[in-house]
Protein backbone atom coordinates (compact mmCIF):
# COMPACT_ATOMS: atom_id res chain seq x y z
CA UNK A 1 0.00 0.00 0.00
CA UNK A 2 2.90 2.36 0.65
CA UNK A 3 4.44 2.01 -2.57
CA UNK A 4 1.16 2.90 -4.14
CA UNK A 5 0.59 6.00 -2.67
CA UNK A 6 4.13 7.48 -3.35
CA UNK A 7 2.36 9.15 -6.64
CA UNK A 8 -0.75 9.92 -5.39
CA UNK A 9 -1.82 14.04 -6.13
CA UNK A 10 -3.65 15.78 -4.02
CA UNK A 11 -4.18 18.95 -5.76
CA UNK A 12 -2.82 20.65 -8.95
CA UNK A 13 -1.62 24.65 -8.48
CA UNK A 14 -1.74 24.79 -12.28
CA UNK A 15 0.06 22.54 -13.77
CA UNK A 16 1.71 21.62 -10.99
CA UNK A 17 1.01 18.58 -9.37
CA UNK A 18 1.12 18.66 -5.29
CA UNK A 19 0.94 15.36 -3.43
CA UNK A 20 1.18 13.71 -0.33
CA UNK A 21 4.81 14.00 -0.17
CA UNK A 22 4.46 18.24 -0.12
CA UNK A 23 1.37 18.20 1.66
CA UNK A 24 3.92 16.76 4.51
CA UNK A 25 6.54 19.08 3.67
CA UNK A 26 4.49 22.40 4.23
CA UNK A 27 3.23 21.13 7.29
CA UNK A 28 6.53 20.45 8.77
CA UNK A 29 7.62 24.27 7.46
CA UNK A 30 4.22 25.99 8.90
CA UNK A 31 5.10 24.32 12.41
CA UNK A 32 8.37 25.19 12.39
CA UNK A 33 6.92 28.41 11.45
CA UNK A 34 4.54 28.83 14.17
CA UNK A 35 7.09 27.29 17.10
CA UNK A 36 9.28 30.03 16.12
CA UNK A 37 6.65 32.74 15.90
CA UNK A 38 5.75 31.22 19.58
CA UNK A 39 8.62 31.24 20.64
CA UNK A 40 9.64 34.69 20.24
CA UNK A 41 6.79 37.27 20.07
CA UNK A 42 6.81 38.00 23.59
CA UNK A 43 11.23 37.47 24.68
CA UNK A 44 11.95 37.43 28.42
CA UNK A 45 15.48 38.28 29.94
CA UNK A 46 14.96 35.29 31.67
CA UNK A 47 13.10 32.48 29.55
CA UNK A 48 10.74 30.48 30.55
CA UNK A 49 8.71 27.33 28.91
CA UNK A 50 9.10 27.70 24.51
CA UNK A 51 11.34 30.59 24.59
CA UNK A 52 13.98 28.21 26.94
CA UNK A 53 13.12 25.29 25.02
CA UNK A 54 13.72 27.31 21.59
CA UNK A 55 16.93 29.20 23.02
CA UNK A 56 18.58 25.76 24.09
CA UNK A 57 18.11 24.39 20.52
CA UNK A 58 19.41 27.87 18.86
CA UNK A 59 22.35 27.86 21.65
CA UNK A 60 23.30 24.27 20.99
CA UNK A 61 23.23 24.37 17.42
CA UNK A 62 25.79 27.41 17.55
CA UNK A 63 28.13 26.68 19.99
CA UNK A 64 28.55 23.24 18.05
CA UNK A 65 29.18 25.04 14.82
CA UNK A 66 31.55 27.52 16.25
CA UNK A 67 33.33 25.22 17.42
CA UNK A 68 33.29 22.66 13.79
CA UNK A 69 34.29 25.89 11.95
CA UNK A 70 37.34 27.82 12.08
CA UNK A 71 36.07 31.28 11.87
CA UNK A 72 33.10 32.62 13.93
CA UNK A 73 31.52 34.94 11.81
CA UNK A 74 31.15 32.22 9.04
CA UNK A 75 29.02 30.23 12.14
CA UNK A 76 27.47 32.72 12.91
CA UNK A 77 26.46 33.37 9.21
CA UNK A 78 25.76 29.62 7.67
CA UNK A 79 23.87 28.67 11.53
CA UNK A 80 21.01 29.73 10.62
CA UNK A 81 20.43 27.43 7.63
CA UNK A 82 22.03 24.51 8.98
CA UNK A 83 19.63 24.61 12.24
CA UNK A 84 16.83 25.01 9.89
CA UNK A 85 18.38 21.80 8.38
CA UNK A 86 18.13 20.02 11.42
CA UNK A 87 14.76 20.68 12.49
CA UNK A 88 13.77 19.80 9.32
CA UNK A 89 14.69 17.56 8.94
CA UNK A 90 14.40 15.90 12.66
CA UNK A 91 10.81 17.03 12.17
CA UNK A 92 10.38 14.95 8.99
CA UNK A 93 11.89 11.77 10.49
CA UNK A 94 9.30 11.93 13.11
CA UNK A 95 6.80 12.32 10.96
CA UNK A 96 6.37 8.87 9.87
CA UNK A 97 5.85 8.07 14.28
CA UNK A 98 2.45 8.85 13.59
CA UNK A 99 0.31 6.22 14.48
CA UNK A 100 -0.48 4.86 11.14
CA UNK A 101 1.62 6.56 9.03
CA UNK A 102 2.56 4.29 7.03
CA UNK A 103 -0.48 3.48 5.63
CA UNK A 104 -2.13 6.95 5.88
CA UNK A 105 -1.81 9.66 2.88
CA UNK A 106 0.01 12.98 3.73
CA UNK A 107 2.22 11.24 6.70
CA UNK A 108 4.89 9.60 4.80
CA UNK A 109 8.59 11.08 6.40
CA UNK A 110 9.40 13.65 3.18
CA UNK A 111 13.02 12.24 3.93
CA UNK A 112 11.65 8.35 3.07
CA UNK A 113 11.50 10.57 -0.49
CA UNK A 114 14.97 10.90 -2.64
CA UNK A 115 13.51 14.12 -4.22
CA UNK A 116 13.57 15.68 -1.02
CA UNK A 117 16.69 14.54 0.43
CA UNK A 118 18.48 15.61 -2.87
CA UNK A 119 17.03 18.93 -2.71
CA UNK A 120 18.86 19.13 0.92
CA UNK A 121 22.02 17.73 -0.71
CA UNK A 122 21.85 20.36 -3.28
CA UNK A 123 21.07 23.46 -1.09
CA UNK A 124 23.83 22.08 0.87
CA UNK A 125 26.11 21.92 -2.38
CA UNK A 126 25.51 25.41 -3.31
CA UNK A 127 25.90 26.72 -0.02
CA UNK A 128 29.13 25.33 0.41
CA UNK A 129 30.43 27.40 -2.84
CA UNK A 130 28.87 30.21 -2.26
CA UNK A 131 30.74 30.23 1.26
CA UNK A 132 33.47 29.50 -0.12
CA UNK A 133 33.51 32.28 -2.85
CA UNK A 134 31.99 34.90 0.21
CA UNK A 135 35.00 34.04 2.30
CA UNK A 136 38.21 33.11 -0.25
CA UNK A 137 36.80 35.83 -3.55
CA UNK A 138 38.52 34.13 -6.94
CA UNK A 139 40.73 32.69 -4.68
CA UNK A 140 38.22 29.84 -3.80
CA UNK A 141 38.80 28.51 -7.27
CA UNK A 142 42.84 28.05 -6.56
CA UNK A 143 41.40 24.37 -4.23
CA UNK A 144 39.98 23.10 -7.02
CA UNK A 145 43.54 22.46 -8.46
CA UNK A 146 45.18 21.98 -5.09
CA UNK A 147 47.90 20.76 -4.33
CA UNK A 148 48.64 20.03 -8.13
CA UNK A 149 46.66 20.68 -11.39
CA UNK A 150 46.69 17.15 -11.64
CA UNK A 151 44.07 17.14 -9.08
CA UNK A 152 41.32 19.11 -10.60
CA UNK A 153 39.61 15.89 -12.34
CA UNK A 154 39.77 14.12 -8.68
CA UNK A 155 38.31 17.03 -7.29
CA UNK A 156 35.45 17.81 -8.96
CA UNK A 157 34.62 14.43 -8.37
CA UNK A 158 34.68 14.99 -4.45
CA UNK A 159 32.69 17.77 -5.27
CA UNK A 160 29.99 16.39 -6.99
CA UNK A 161 29.96 12.56 -4.71
CA UNK A 162 29.38 15.08 -1.70
CA UNK A 163 25.49 15.91 -2.46
CA UNK A 164 24.91 12.59 -3.81
CA UNK A 165 26.22 10.98 -0.53
CA UNK A 166 23.86 13.48 1.26
CA UNK A 167 21.09 12.35 -1.00
CA UNK A 168 21.84 8.62 -0.72
CA UNK A 169 22.63 8.38 3.06
CA UNK A 170 19.40 10.64 4.45
CA UNK A 171 17.11 8.69 1.69
CA UNK A 172 18.55 4.99 1.93
CA UNK A 173 19.04 5.08 5.90
CA UNK A 174 14.78 6.56 6.21
CA UNK A 175 13.18 4.99 3.59
CA UNK A 176 14.69 1.70 4.62
CA UNK A 177 13.26 2.26 8.44
CA UNK A 178 9.96 2.83 6.86
CA UNK A 179 9.83 -0.23 5.26
CA UNK A 180 11.26 -1.89 7.80
CA UNK A 181 8.54 -0.73 10.31
CA UNK A 182 5.50 -1.36 7.83
CA UNK A 183 6.59 -5.20 7.54
CA UNK A 184 7.00 -5.79 11.01
CA UNK A 185 3.46 -4.16 11.94
CA UNK A 186 1.86 -6.54 9.55
CA UNK A 187 4.00 -9.51 11.09
CA UNK A 188 3.12 -8.17 14.63
CA UNK A 189 1.18 -5.12 15.07
CA UNK A 190 0.56 -5.63 18.88
CA UNK A 191 4.30 -6.70 20.33
CA UNK A 192 6.70 -4.86 17.84
CA UNK A 193 5.46 -0.92 17.92
CA UNK A 194 7.03 0.20 21.36
CA UNK A 195 10.70 -0.89 20.61
CA UNK A 196 10.29 -0.07 17.03
CA UNK A 197 9.54 3.67 17.78
CA UNK A 198 12.03 3.95 20.54
CA UNK A 199 14.77 2.98 17.87
CA UNK A 200 12.97 5.37 15.10
CA UNK A 201 13.31 7.96 17.45
CA UNK A 202 16.87 7.31 18.29
CA UNK A 203 17.89 6.99 14.14
CA UNK A 204 15.29 9.74 13.28
CA UNK A 205 18.02 12.54 15.37
CA UNK A 206 20.90 10.50 14.39
CA UNK A 207 20.52 11.21 10.77
CA UNK A 208 19.44 14.58 11.01
CA UNK A 209 22.41 15.39 13.14
CA UNK A 210 24.43 13.62 10.80
CA UNK A 211 23.22 15.82 7.80
CA UNK A 212 23.41 18.61 9.51
CA UNK A 213 27.34 17.73 10.58
CA UNK A 214 28.18 16.91 7.10
CA UNK A 215 27.05 19.83 5.34
CA UNK A 216 28.28 22.07 8.24
CA UNK A 217 31.89 20.12 7.79
CA UNK A 218 31.61 21.33 4.01
CA UNK A 219 30.96 24.63 4.24
CA UNK A 220 33.99 24.88 7.42
CA UNK A 221 36.50 23.49 4.07
CA UNK A 222 35.27 25.70 1.92
CA UNK A 223 35.79 28.64 4.15
CA UNK A 224 38.76 27.66 6.36
CA UNK A 225 42.11 29.05 5.96
CA UNK A 226 43.29 26.25 3.74
CA UNK A 227 41.69 27.90 0.99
Amino acid sequence: MLFGMLDEVFFYLGPIPVDHIIVTEWVIIALIALISYFATRDMQMIPRGLQNAFEMIIIWTYEFFTQLMDKEHVAKKWAPLLTGFFLFILLSNYSGLIPGAAHISGFQPPTSNWNVTMTLALITFFSVHIAGFSEHGIHYLGHFVSPSPLMLPLNLVEEIAHPLSLTVRLFGNIFGEEMVIAFLLFLAPFIVPGAIMGLSLLLGAIQAIVFTILSASYIAAATGEGH
